[in-house]
């Protein structure tokens, strides 16, 4: 048996394989209210059935500010509940697990009104200014963040990923291009930590289960983090309990990146050697056998995919006959597999 389809354990989630659906936004919500759609049933169970491990959800955002645009999902509110826990069961229904990456998006959120960023920075001049947030508000926050955690609890999730990559609001108070704060928030990288501690803190009071971090962990920019900064952060959530760092790269500024097969693994590699805790690589991975190469060679934990799941729903089948390894077609697609 390859290790790609051998079962993980984490934190008491045991995955029956090791592919991970990484977190794609699909912009699908007509009706601006962030509740689930049919599109979103028909997504994420269709994977499922295809025999991936673990799906994550989109960026769901912790407040209707925060999302990316007015299409996203929400769960900032109980009335999201419902519609999330029935994707979560039709996902179950195929041997599945399920997780959720809660968020808020800052200053790249194109939602009409306001918008919020620990400093008043905009990403470019096609972005609105945001406000910086006061501290109080950062509080308001931080307890946003934990309702969304206890409402992924109630609608069964089995785990959550805490979206800190990619420009969006968790990045922007870790990254010294976007935080310029002079108080306890800004500054050293121990204050600049400070926001996704409180989160972690706040979102462990009320769930239980495997927490996930998603980084940016390259931000192509001199003046930006390093592998050092990354390495304490990575540090400073295992202390925390963080059980698994989902390693991308980017979108903190605007870069020039030049993307290959596994260009962001090294990445996961350095921060699971050196912090000595699990991590997901992600990036241009394809093909079974390169999957099976990460994980072999311990570079990762996890393999997660993203737009090669968006072209094939099917790829477990894919890499398991890539690999040489049997695995069992759902009863109705006996025939064809």
């Amino acid at each position: 048996m390859s290790l790609l389809f051998e079962p993980y354990t984490i934190q008491g989630m045991t995955l029956k394989n090791r592919v991970v659906m990484a977190p794609m936004c699909m912009y699908s919500c007509t009706d601006k209210d962030g509740k689930v759609m049919n599109w979103h049933k028909v997504h994420y169970t269709s994977r499922a059935v295809g025999q991936v491990g673990l799906l994550i959800l989109e960026a769901t955002a912790v407040t209707p500010q925060g999302r990316i645009s007015e299409q996203d999902l929400g769960i900032w509110s109980d009335e999201h509940i419902a519609g999330l826990r029935e994707l979560v069961g039709l996902v179950h229904e195929h041997d599945a697990k399920i997780g959720i990456q809660i968020a808020h998006a800052g200053r790249k959120s194109t939602v009409e009104g306001p918008i919020v960023a620990p400093s008043a920075i905009p990403f470019d001049d096609k972005y609105k200014t945001p406000e910086a947030l006061t501290t109080a508000e950062i509080r308001k926050t931080v307890a946003a963040f934990a309702e969304g955690a206890r409402r992924a609890a109630e609608a069964g999730f089995d785990c959550i990923e805490l979206h800190g990559a990619h420009g969006y609001l968790i990045n922007e108070f870790l990254s010294p291009l976007t935080n310029t704060r002079e108080d306890e928030y800004g500054g050293s990288r121990e204050n600049r930590y400070r926001f996704l501690e409180e989160i972690i803190d706040s979102v462990k009071k009320v769930w239980n289960g495997p927490l996930f971090v998603r980084i940016s962990a390259n931000e192509y920019h001199p003046k930006g983090n390093d592998m050092a900064d990354f390495i304490y952060y990575a540090k400073r959530m295992k202390e925390q309990g963080v059980d698994l760092i989902d390693c991308s790269s980017g979108g903190v500024v605007h870069a020039g990146i030049r993307a290959y097969p596994g260009y962001q693994v090294p990445l996961a590699d350095e921060i699971r050697r050196e912090a000595g805790i699990a991590t997901g690589a992600v990036g241009m991975i394809t093909s079974g056998l390169h999957a099976e190469e990460i994980l072999s060679n311990g570079r990762a934990d996890l393999v997660f995919l993203a737009r090669e799941l968006l072209r094939n729903p099917y790829w477990p089948r894919t890499a398991a006959k890539e690999l040489g390894v049997e695995i069992e077609a759902p009863r109705q697609y006996t025939r064809g597999w």
